[in-house]
């Protein structure tokens, strides 16, 4: 950089009516642009003025407006002795290192494609992950939207510590034997704490779950806890395992432990509720089950066993919006072979509830379309009027026209006399 004379530079170049200059100087530097040609300055103060003046040698102008040659002041400082670097080196002095914009996006990109090399590896390392289209789809969903970057504060050395603990976890998923979420953390990542809820990692690695149990993200109007606490049972790891359950009435199962409960239950004819934590810690191994009846409504659920006792057929309730013991057990049933309908409230968020059913689950309409709207509110003149927004029922579109068209809500209630009576001849034989 050569000689550098700070009392005259701080005397010549470095009063605050330059400023402008040296600004403008320095933004050409981080654009790498040479240190050429003018910099204007449309409205210039009488300091302003006299300042250049006095830099340049000349005599201030009277016009508002003021151009300075940048060349002039880089030969100046070079030939009085001022500093050896020229104008460049006198903006470095004045205002701190400069960067050039473009090298340090290069060198950005580069340290956050090696922060994602560990998650990448650790995909590809595994023949079962690395074929997952799923996953590859998340993967580039990561990497184009910048969570990564946002989660990490813009840092992609905080960013490459998040990355190294994602791939910990997906190394270790699905786990052999079902664990809680903060014994897990804390076996994998040394802390317990790690996958809470709106903790970064959590947030990226809800997402790398999902991917890997091919379980879609929750829509608006859905539970976004048990949505997660869905997502993470998927992969044998349990959130608040005791507070999700499930309602339940004839079940087929074999006599060993959550199965040795529904078998009880199913010779009694008496509803059951099992826990998220029975379902994935000592899962029912089912029998014979051919077709499951699933209804919104609790005392559905108690009409049935009152009315066909131990020959009910299997019924389950999702008690409203299905939490996550719902979808769990309903995604065993299917895996096993059963036939999935259901039926639910006819009003709007009786069709959310269906949409988010026939949208996760191979689930069939049982008594739940048109015809049978109209039907029951033929029956049942006297219902409350049907409020807010409609809602387009994916299983049947007619559905929602029928009931926009006569505008009433039918409570599954009103009805489940004849869903039960539906089901005689249909439960087990003992």
């Amino acid at each position: 950089m050569g000689h550098v004379d700070h009392q005259r530079l701080n005397r010549l170049l470095g009063v605050p009516e330059l400023a402008w200059v040296l600004d403008r100087a320095r933004r050409r530097m981080e654009r790498g642009e040479a240190l050429e040609g003018t910099v204007t300055l449309p409205s210039a103060t009488a300091g302003e003025r006299d300042a250049v003046a006095r830099l340049l040698g000349r005599q201030p102008r009277v016009a508002r407006g003021l151009s300075v040659p940048l060349g002039e002041i880089d030969v100046l400082l070079r030939r009085a002795g001022i500093h050896g670097g020229g104008l460049a080196g006198a903006v470095t002095t004045l205002t701190g290192p400069v960067s050039v914009r473009a090298d340090a996006a290069s060198a950005e990109a580069l340290a956050w494609a090696q922060a994602f090399a560990p998650l990448e590896a650790a995909i590809a390392g595994r023949t079962e992950l690395a074929g997952r289209t799923e996953l590859a789809d998340w993967l580039v969903r990561v990497r184009s939207t910048g969570l990564v970057k946002r989660l990490a504060g813009g840092s992609p050395a905080a960013g490459a510590e998040l990355l190294v603990g994602l791939s910990r976890l997906l190394e270790a998923l699905p786990v052999e034997r079902p664990q809680s979420l903060a014994a897990f953390a804390a076996g994998v990542l040394g802390r317990a704490h790690a996958l809470d809820d709106g903790a970064p990692l959590g947030t990226l690695a809800l997402g790398a779950v999902r991917a890997l149990a091919g379980i879609a993200p929750p829509e608006p109007g859905e539970s976004l806890s048990e949505a997660r606490r869905e997502a993470w049972a998927a992969v044998g790891v349990l959130c608040d395992e005791l507070s999700s359950a499930v309602l339940t009435l004839g079940l087929p199962s074999d006599g060993i432990a959550s199965g040795g409960l529904l078998a009880a239950a199913r010779a009694t004819g008496e509803p059951v509720w099992l826990t998220l934590r029975q379902l994935v810690r000592t899962p029912p191994a089912w029998q014979e089950v051919e077709r499951v009846l699933i209804v919104e409504n609790p005392s559905v659920v108690a009409i049935a066993a009152d009315s066909l006792g131990p020959g009910c057929p299997p019924l389950v309730c999702t008690g409203g919006q299905p939490r996550a013991a719902t979808m769990v057990l309903l995604r065993s049933l299917s895996a096993a072979g059963a036939r999935l309908q259901h039926h639910g409230d006819f009003d709007w968020p009786g069709l959310r509830i269906g949409n988010l059913l026939h949208r996760r689950l191979p689930v069939e309409p049982w008594q739940f379309g048109a015809d049978a709207y109209r039907e029951a509110a033929t029956t049942h003149g006297h219902t409350a009027k049907l409020v807010g927004a409609p809602v387009v029922a994916s299983w049947d579109p007619a559905l929602t026209e029928a009931m926009a068209a006569i505008g009433r809500q039918v409570e599954e209630e009103l009805v489940a006399q004849d869903l039960v009576e539906s089901l005689q001849g249909l439960g087990h034989r003992r």
